[in-house]
């Protein structure tokens, strides 16, 4: 790693008036440095050379921006940086107020920082009250919604943001204002197939959003109709009878033979869960029953070949087709489970973890085995 007085002398050339070649080789091996986690750490006792690196980020040259950039994002996906990166440089004000800009050529390296940065809830919460100062919520689901925003960024990585921020219940209440339109802006957006990380974060927010039971009658009613946005991606173009089809929302009947199903197994999982969240109070289970979900879920599960994600589909098969839990236990979100109790279903759910990793490398093993022959 380098000594003090070479980063010293890294330091003098991170500054504008250095010629534009001796910075392009400093930023370009710095750069490197951040790629991996020792130099990272390295770099986190150097907040001098970090704030260098940030105010290149308006160099006039291109490439040295988009390297300091890349820096950036190496450091924020790093936990142990965000300290130095949030409070010590005071750095987010500034991104923000650059991806506010419909112009700004970087607003994509911004948005992948700021999505790195909040991940874990106390720089999540630093961010939450920058962004609503600088930017405000209504305008960064405005510009999640508006595909044409910036011409010179596709802004994918707002939705991963999104999805970050509506761990706070602030950013979920928000949302979920029922005088606003907001939560039913994102939904067409769990089957935008230009890009899975789009698609991913905007489920996310929709996961998010079914912690807070209260609202699952909202969510489910016509005013927002949230069922068919989560059921239609794990749909297939499977030929159901005519009894099955009626019982389904409209949107799910008679779906054409080229039908597809979501391609990302995380993106599937992450959908079963949220449909798993809805069942938790008696009125999200029977309106799931009401609607058939059974019909897809029982497809969906011949197809499924994924172990997490058929793990996750069979749980939420056992809600669907089981009794009714007995009275005063009906909010499953709400249940006390015993201390000793709870870690057993831990174990147990380890266990389960462990046999699915060891299924999938036998899975894998067995695919390279048959392409090799």
């Amino acid at each position: 790693m380098l000594s003090d007085s070479e980063a010293a002398e890294l330091l003098s050339f991170l500054t504008p008036g250095t010629r534009p070649d001796v910075k392009g080789h400093t930023t370009s091996y710095i750069l490197g440095l951040s790629g991996n986690r020792d130099g990272c750490r390295f770099l986190r006792t150097k907040p001098d050379l970090i704030a260098a690196l940030f105010a290149l980020t308006s160099d006039p040259s291109i490439a040295i921006a988009k390297d300091c950039y890349h820096i950036l994002i190496n450091l924020s996906a790093d936990e142990t940086l965000h300290q130095v990166l949030v409070t010590d440089i005071g750095m987010v004000p500034t991104l923000v107020r650059n991806l506010k800009d419909p112009q700004y050529h970087f607003s994509d390296q911004i948005c992948t920082i700021l999505s790195n940065l909040t991940r874990h809830e106390k720089t999540c919460k630093i961010l939450f009250k920058v962004l609503q100062e600088e930017l405000g919520l209504a305008r960064l689901v405005d510009m999640l919604c508006m595909e044409a925003y910036n011409p010179h960024a596709k802004l994918h990585y707002l939705a991963p943001l999104l999805s970050n921020l509506t761990q706070l219940p602030d950013a979920r209440r928000f949302l979920m204002d029922k005088d606003r339109c907001v939560v039913q802006r994102l939904l067409p957006f769990t089957q935008f197939h230009a890009s899975a990380v789009r698609r991913g974060g905007v489920i996310g927010v929709l996961r998010n959003c079914c912690f807070d039971y209260a609202n699952h009658e909202w969510l489910l009613s016509e005013r927002v109709d949230i069922l068919p946005f989560l059921l239609l991606p794990l749909a297939g173009p499977e030929e159901l009878s005519d009894e099955d089809n009626e019982g389904l929302p409209v949107d799910l009947q008679y779906l054409p033979e080229d039908k597809k199903r979501e391609e990302d197994p995380d993106i599937r999982k992450m959908l079963l869960e949220t449909l798993m969240l809805l069942t938790a109070t008696k009125d999200g289970r029977q309106t799931l029953k009401d609607k058939n979900v059974y019909v897809i879920m029982r497809e969906f599960h011949r197809w499924e070949t994924n172990p997490k994600v058929t793990s996750a589909c069979e749980k939420l098969v056992e809600v669907l087709i089981g009794d009714e839990p007995e009275q005063g236990m009906e909010n499953l979100l709400e249940v006390n489970i015993p201390q000793d109790v709870e870690e057993k279903l831990k174990e147990a759910d380890a266990k389960e973890q462990q046999e699915l990793e060891t299924q999938e490398e036998r899975t894998e093993k067995q695919q390279k085995a048959e392409q090799m022959e």
